[in-house]
């Protein structure tokens, strides 16, 4: 009996020292080394889920974003809901016409111009008389002029900022989108483009041209965003012949240093096809529309304007259009089915899209993605890949048509009423 319980107590003793905790930490197989195993593999497990939905969020968000562009591309409007209308008294001989302004439109006629809002209602009204009132809007600025007169209204988006007063008439005007006016003027024998403040003081900053002279008479006139630049269409003698060219005014710090501010200057691709409209775009690239070509400009370099593209055309240009992001031409067609052609460009002068139709349309603006075809009783809209996107009447003679604020959303604006429309 006592050896058994000898050899017991050897047993027990030595289950006791397998059980000893080493000083070096936890051994193999050991219920803590298991523990943390177990850890390890929950934490994997929660990483790799966590992958597995991030990619499949990824996955719906792509699907998603590219069945958005597939709809917006494609997706053809079928009906219009009328949000909101306003109507106007009948009685409108001095009405002119409405600008897309701001968050929607500027109304202008011979007795005044108004800020109408997004809600149909008139932000500010600001009477005047006029007897051609012209208008040049620029962001949250806009200006209104007496053609042959001598009053320019500035205004942003909270009223009348400022009234320029002209010793000649004014014959065009252009804004800048922090409120700089220039204004060409004429005189007897010659023409000169001055500069307002936003306020209506004048800038000691004028060019003065003759036809016969080294500048020559300014067609057009366009500003950059922030004023600094200044594009022009000229005409000009040369040798008994009538010339054309574009020119760039820089009136920044740094134009002090280039000669009369002349920085830079195109005629020989011109000869004597006439440029009436130049345009920037946005603050570097600019557009010309002579009428036999477009010319697109580039000013990343103030100080050295650079021709980037010409477009010849040789059909017959009917109307010209352009926005902050493209410009383009509709033509006259010889053959097919169509008689018109529309052609879109982007800010560098790369093709975009031409669209053949057969529509009588009076009017063109591009404004946005949105490019609308329209007359008094009737419209079409095309999307920048060419797509048509809603074919309508409407029920009361229409001058404008704009986007609205919302995607599906167009405005509609005539003598009568203007109407923020829903499309379907």
């Amino acid at each position: 009996m006592s050896d058994m319980s000898s050899m017991s107590r050897e047993l027990k003793k030595d289950q006791l020292r397998r059980r000893v905790i080493s000083p070096g930490g936890p051994q193999r197989g050991t219920p803590r080394e298991d523990s943390e195993e177990i850890v390890k593999q929950a934490r994997h497990t929660v990483r790799r889920r966590r992958v597995i939905m991030a990619l499949i969020l990824l996955v719906l968000a792509v699907t998603g974003v590219t069945a958005n562009y597939w709809y917006k591309r494609n997706y053809f409007y079928k009906e219009a809901t009328v949000v909101w209308e306003r109507k106007f008294e009948r009685d409108e001989a001095g009405f002119v016409d409405y600008e897309a302004y701001g968050d929607n439109l500027l109304r202008f006629s011979k007795d005044g111009a108004s800020y109408i809002g997004t809600d149909g209602k008139d932000v500010w009204v600001q009477p005047y008389e006029m007897r051609d009132p012209i208008t040049a809007v620029n962001g949250d600025y806009a200006a209104v002029a007496d053609r042959q007169g001598n009053k320019i209204y500035i205004f942003d988006k909270s009223g009348l900022l400022g009234t320029a007063t002209t010793v000649l008439p004014v014959i065009k005007i252009t804004i800048s989108g922090k409120g700089l006016v220039a204004a060409i003027v004429e005189g007897q024998t010659a023409s000169h483009i001055y500069y307002y403040m936003k306020d209506g003081t004048e800038l000691k900053i004028y060019i003065t041209g003759f036809l016969d002279g080294e500048i020559g008479y300014p067609l057009d006139i366009s500003l950059s965003p922030d004023g600094t630049m200044l594009m022009g269409s000229y005409v000009y003698l040369e040798g008994g012949e009538v010339k054309n060219r574009v020119a760039f005014y820089n009136f920044s710090e740094v134009g002090k240093n280039a000669p009369d501010r002349f920085v830079g200057g195109f005629h020989e691709m011109y000869g004597s096809s006439m440029i009436p409209r130049v345009r920037y775009l946005d603050s570097v690239y600019s557009v010309a529309f002579a009428d036999s070509s477009i010319s697109f400009y580039s000013s990343l370099d103030v100080m050295s304007p650079v021709l980037l593209k010409q477009i010849p055309i040789e059909e017959e240009i009917r109307t010209i259009f352009y926005g902050s992001q493209y410009a383009g031409v509709i033509v006259k067609t010889v053959a097919g089915e169509a008689d018109s052609r529309l052609d879109l460009y982007s800010l560098e002068g790369n093709h975009i899209f031409s669209q053949e139709f057969s529509f009588d349309y009076k009017y063109v603006d591009i404004d946005g993605e949105n490019i609308f075809l329209y007359n008094e009783d009737s419209c079409r809209i095309y999307n920048r890949f060419g797509n048509l996107k809603y074919e309508g009447t409407f029920d009361f003679p229409v001058s404008k048509l704009c986007s609205g604020s919302f995607s599906g959303e167009i405005i509609a604006a005539g003598p009568q009423a203007v109407k923020k429309i829903k499309l379907h």
